[in-house]
């Protein structure tokens, strides 16, 4: 997997990370991420995927009902946020590398109230996976590294951060997704 710690604790940026990363290497940390959170849930049952943890840090300021800002994620909603986010940074980092001027943003989010199974969690992840692997593929051999846009911390994002971007991301959720598993599986045994 890949280690975000020295980004986060400001040691390196992440330009100075992904520099000499390929598509290969964005293929192997996709596949080690998506492997990691189907770890998380390999033992999970239906229960567990609507169970309601308890979330005092609850805060999502992009919710699109003003009245799910403070909600606790259930691990069906988890799994459809981090998987829509890293979706979104895989199809715009397949425009930037094809030369593609940014457009702003390229998000879509399965309700996260219709995922109730962890069948569907687990169809949800392998088809995110596939869907990332796939943009990939759209890369050219010679990807328009240099086509960079403004991040809104002012860093120029290429192809190669975009696409890291949304390993970051998932990898900012893995925590969260081992403790609601873990309140989920408590609650269950109680």
């Amino acid at each position: 997997m890949l280690d975000f710690t020295p980004v986060r604790n400001k040691e390196i940026t992440m330009a100075e990370l992904v520099a000499r990363f390929t598509t290969e290497h964005l293929r192997r940390f996709t596949n080690a991420m998506i492997n990691e959170m189907l770890a998380i849930i390999k033992d999970c049952t239906d229960e567990d995927v609507v169970f309601v943890p308890e979330d005092p840090n609850a805060n999502d300021t992009f919710a699109a009902d003003a009245a799910d800002a403070n909600l606790a994620w259930t691990l069906g909603h988890l799994v459809v946020h981090v998987t829509a986010s890293a979706e979104e940074s895989a199809a715009l980092a397949a425009e930037l590398a094809r030369g593609v001027e940014y457009h702003g943003r390229s998000r879509s989010e399965v309700p996260w109230q219709t995922v109730t199974t962890i069948e569907q969690c687990r169809e949800r992840l392998e088809e995110s996976r596939m869907m990332r692997l796939a943009s990939l593929g759209m890369w050219p051999r010679n990807p328009y590294l240099d086509n960079v846009y403004e991040g809104y911390n002012g860093t120029k994002i290429n192809p190669v951060m975009r696409f890291v971007y949304g390993l970051s991301h998932d990898d900012g959720h893995l925590a969260q997704m081992r403790e609601v598993v873990r309140q989920a599986k408590a609650a269950r045994e109680a």
